[in-house]
């Protein structure tokens, strides 16, 4: 786009590095925890610009730091780096070549864009009126990878945080962000059903499951209509059901399987608490046993809104065309992050046409060096405002 064409060519060895860099780790995806390559390639380039690397318990993934004025704040820019299990069919000439493994997220382009930012701010050094440092995150996709950077407790004097995610619903060059809620709140729930099979003509002689299992998601449906308010924004879905093999056996047991979004931890606590309320009646009516396994995920991601402001004004400055955007149901272990200090999570238009988690799933190479100059820009100008 036209909007970038001044900066890029400023800065045209670099965004041609950072497209190459880009493409390679494409081709080279790792799932979540297993980012052992990543991490190596990134560290390589990190100890060529002389960028300092902290020495942190991680097993993958990595902080970079790139101090100047040392007694000036301390602003964090996040990134993350894993891949998904799912067989690419972009067709991009650099398409990924481990089979079933693909970036179908875009961690490649952030982990790139941040690393853009690294290089800039290294030679903008000079300028900083206090402490970046980088993080280079591993296992976003599982919801809890966030929890292991805190836990070394890289954030603990740490004073904010900014983190992006591409978005293929935006064009290059637009970026967008909302204060408060962004993302939602992501649970997983399993539940099992044991309960007593019979011959399917004599269904008399047991408890049959299945009758058991479709009264759990009639019962679970009815939540959203008539017990979360409805100015609220959530939704039960349930994406896996399973019971029985064959025509005239009714079975022992059935497994059903799903996610609930929600933006309100109020309404989050409210939809566990009404599914155990159901299970339990149902548990009682037809004399089964129903366990019900709830695997929380990340929280919502709640944006500082005294930052907001600041996050869309600097990207304006630098060619984007900035505004606010509606939340979505996605889900976003940064959250963690806004749990410790104050942050700003922004998404980047990527150009489509494809949405995140497709496998024909692509990013625009030309929003690369703009997102990276931006989040230096961000990084330097908010320690500018604190000096």
């Amino acid at each position: 786009m036209k909007i970038f064409e001044s900066v890029d060519n400023q800065y045209s060895e670099l965004t041609q590095y950072l497209i190459q860099f880009r493409r390679e780790r494409h081709q080279y995806p790792e799932l979540s925890n297993q980012e052992v390559e990543t991490t190596k390639a990134l560290r390589a380039v990190l100890e060529q610009h002389q960028i300092t690397i902290l020495d942190l318990p991680l097993k993958t993934g990595l902080v970079a730091e790139i101090q100047g004025e040392p007694t000036g704040k301390i602003v964090v820019l996040r990134s993350d780096i894993d891949a998904l299990p799912i067989l690419e069919e972009s067709g991009v000439d650099y398409s990924s070549k481990k089979d079933g493994v693909m970036h179908a997220c875009g961690h490649d382009f952030h982990q790139t864009a941040a690393l853009g930012a690294a290089i800039l701010l290294k030679q903008r050094r000079a300028d900083l009126k206090g402490t970046v440092r980088i993080l280079f995150q591993a296992a976003e996709e599982t919801g809890l990878g966030a929890l292991d950077v805190i836990n070394t407790g890289v954030l603990n004097d740490a004073n904010v945080i900014f983190g992006i995610h591409n978005d293929p619903t935006l064009p290059v060059g637009v970026l967008g962000t909302k204060p408060n809620a962004l993302t939602a709140g992501v649970d997983r729930f399993e539940i099992r059903i044991n309960a007593k099979g019979a011959h399917a003509a004599r269904p008399h002689d047991g408890n049959d499951p299945i009758i058991i299992l479709a009264q759990l998601i009639n019962a679970v449906q009815s939540i959203m209509s008539r017990n979360v308010a409805s100015n609220e924004n959530a939704v039960v879905s349930i994406t896996q059901v399973h019971s029985g093999n064959t025509w005239n056996v009714i079975p022992d047991n059935a497994y059903l399987e799903g996610t609930v979004r929600s933006f309100n931890q109020a309404v989050r606590e409210q939809i566990k608490q009404r599914f155990r309320t159901i299970i339990d009646g149902i548990k009682l009516a037809f004399d089964a046993d129903i366990q019900l396994y709830w695997h929380a995920g990340p929280p919502s991601v709640m944006n500082s809104p005294e930052w907001i402001d600041f996050t869309l004004d600097v990207a304006r400055r630098n060619g984007f065309e900035a505004k606010l955007v509606d939340a979505s149901p996605i889900g976003e272990d940064f959250a963690f992050y806004q749990q410790k200090i104050a942050g700003v999570f922004i998404m980047i238009g990527s150009g489509g046409p494809y949405a995140l988690h497709h496998p024909k799933f692509r990013v625009d190479d030309t929003a690369l060096f703009p997102t990276a100059n931006y989040l230096a820009t961000l990084a330097t100008e908010y320690l500018a405002l604190h000096s």
